[in-house]
């Protein structure tokens, strides 16, 4: 197990991608200390002061007028996990819990939350032990943070709610005690800070910009392949196109196509003697729109990792000069937008796929046999997949509706416009899911289309990324049942065998994750 040592503030995304992934110890930056003990002196002096402090000595949302007295101030930290903790639905992947309890440490350690160290070491403890606190992924609305499921999260901590253990929900005391990490007490503000914050929803939308990743990869792989099938012209890829419009997207994008094609025999085969003047966008449009998704996300990713580094709980403390400061950081606004606008991209790089399986198996438009199929009316070839991609990209549509934009009043109208971060990141996955299918009937689509047209050969990136499908898929010289295959394409597309192939080409700019 390797050591990754939080700086607070500085976190990077190949540090989150390290913690996504598994397998690292967490380690806090030694210089965090003396900020977070400062801020706990704050609050300590806060509590047993006569002055009220929303969350120290106070209820909390409509009840924050209540005031609560010095005896029952950890009783107040304690109750508010325990009321918090009611969401419902299918429970968090244990990789956005690892994410949601690094974030939480490095928002914590920065020394603005009141919270003493203690509470840090126990969140690294229950990391490092590989501890997954059970948190249901439904009941959060982004704002006044991700309260119900960090309150989850913190109550498996104190001993109280469940682990996920081999996928099956069981009660945290005895977990605690089996690792020897002992039940998390909560002093002043504890409960608050911890479930005050956006570490949910900004892990759930990191879950989805990291497993999004391969599967963009693989859509540049496989639509460079579909041109090539369908001998496509790799001009509107020439660099002095897209340097004219500007967009650094479209720019990339227009290289990383002109960097899979090259060397392609097939694209030799027919720069003379083509009567065809222009492609349909599907094709000759790719950078503007692959190039335009990838901005965004892109853009999301700047979004997220200024989240990951952010301090969102709520109030804040400023030990300099001790002041304690109500505000608004638990709003997951930016996070929202960021996620709706994934959204959109995601389901885009799905759309023109599904156009682009539309093309190759049109035989007027692709010159290929009709559904890619020797014997058409004998054989059905293609014909049912591709309405299998369109009945997904449609699905796409419907769940790319922003999220951000509904709002609906909490806690008496004390919390009277919420983000809706959270569902925003959280449906990204079936997105995913939806567009690497769409990509996997593709990628069988492109394979079958370069059949066609042997001996003629593809570029050499072209042709290993035909070989991968080739070890795995015969090619279908008459119809046989399918499905099988098309969850064999599909895992090559999120599994990372495409991806290796992107990463491959020399001199390219990466996505938005260093290799």
């Amino acid at each position: 197990m390797t050591t990754l040592t939080l700086h607070p503030g500085r976190l990077t995304l190949v540090e989150l991608q390290a913690v996504h992934a598994g397998g690292v110890r967490l380690v806090i930056d030694d210089a965090a200390a003396a900020a977070v003990d400062a801020s706990a002196a704050v609050i300590a002096r806060a509590a047993a002061g006569s002055a009220a402090i929303y969350g120290v000595n106070t209820g909390f949302g409509q009840l924050a007028s209540t005031r609560i007295g010095a005896a029952d101030l950890e009783a107040l930290q304690c109750n508010l996990i325990r009321s918090h903790a009611v969401g419902v639905g299918a429970a968090l992947a244990p990789a956005v819990v690892r994410l949601m309890l690094a974030l939480k440490i490095a928002s914590l350690a920065r020394g603005h939350s009141g919270v003493r160290l203690v509470v840090l070491r126990t969140l690294c403890a229950a990391h490092d032990a590989g501890l997954v606190p059970y948190v249901p992924g439904q009941g959060s609305v982004g704002a006044s943070g991700d309260l119900a499921p960090l309150a989850h999260l913190t109550l498996a901590l104190m001993g109280e709610g469940e682990f996920l253990v081999d996928g099956v929900r069981v009660p945290a005391a005895g977990v605690l005690a089996g690792t020897g990490i002992p039940p998390l007490v909560l002093a002043a503000k504890e409960g608050l800070a911890l479930i005050n914050g956006t570490q949910a929803s900004t892990a759930l939308a990191l879950h989805a910009l990291l497993a999004f990743e391969p599967v963009l990869e693989a859509a540049l792989v496989i639509g460079a392949l579909t041109l090539d099938a369908a001998r496509g012209s790799d001009a509107p890829f020439d660099a002095r196109i897209h340097a004219l419009r500007g967009q650094p997207g479209q720019i990339d994008v227009a290289a990383y196509y002109r960097a899979l094609l090259a060397g392609s025999a097939i694209r030799a085969s027919h720069r003379e003697g083509d009567d065809r003047v222009q492609d349909p966008y599907c094709l000759r449009c790719q950078p503007q729109v692959v190039g335009a998704c990838l901005d965004q996300l892109r853009h999301a990713a700047l979004v997220l990792l200024r989240e990951a580094n952010a301090v969102t709980d709520n109030p804040l403390v400023f030990p300099e000069d001790g002041a304690v400061l109500p505000g608004g950081n638990f709003h997951a606004e930016p996070v929202a937008l960021a996620a709706d606008a994934m959204a959109v991209a995601i389901a885009e790089v799905g759309a023109i796929a599904e156009r682009r399986i539309a093309m190759l198996i049109d035989a007027n438009v692709s010159r290929l046999p009709p559904f890619l199929t020797t014997d058409a009316g004998l054989n059905s070839g293609f014909m049912i997949a591709h309405v299998t991609a369109a009945s997904l990209a449609s699905e796409n549509k419907s769940l790319a509706h922003p999220a951000s934009v509904d709002s609906l009043p909490t806690s008496a109208n004390q919390e009277d416009h919420v983000s809706m971060a959270t569902f925003a990141a959280r449906r990204l996955q079936a997105m995913i899911a939806n567009t690497a299918h769409i990509l996997g009937i593709e990628l069988l689509a492109a394979a079958e289309g370069i059949e066609f047209l042997r001996p003629l050969r593809s570029s050499p990136a072209l042709e290993q990324a035909h070989a991968l499908v080739r070890e795995r898929c015969p090619r279908i010289a008459r119809d046989r049942y399918f499905a099988p295959e098309l969850e064999v394409a599909t895992a090559l597309v999120t599994g990372g065998a495409l991806s290796r192939v992107f990463r491959t080409l020399p001199g390219l700019p990466a996505l938005w994750v260093p290799a």
